[in-house]
């Protein structure tokens, strides 16, 4: 992962007013997989779009990270 932004200690992007970046709805399953391991969303179409997929479970990209 190409790391063009100041990272905090959760080693996530941050905006230049220090806030973490969010992932952008149309950034697909498929592409998420490579950076949160292939485990990530088992059982969804690699192209599927973070945002339906986070209208789908309703919760939250970092909800999904963390199994809640």
């Amino acid at each position: 992962m190409s790391k063009h932004c100041k990272t905090g200690l959760d080693d996530r992007c941050r905006d230049r007013d220090g806030e973490i970046r969010q992932k952008r709805g149309d950034t697909l399953v498929g592409t998420l997989r490579k950076t949160y391991g292939d485990d990530f969303a088992p059982g969804v179409r690699s192209d599927m779009r973070l945002d339906t997929l986070r209208e789908r479970m309703g919760t939250s990209l970092s909800k999904i990270l963390k199994g809640d």
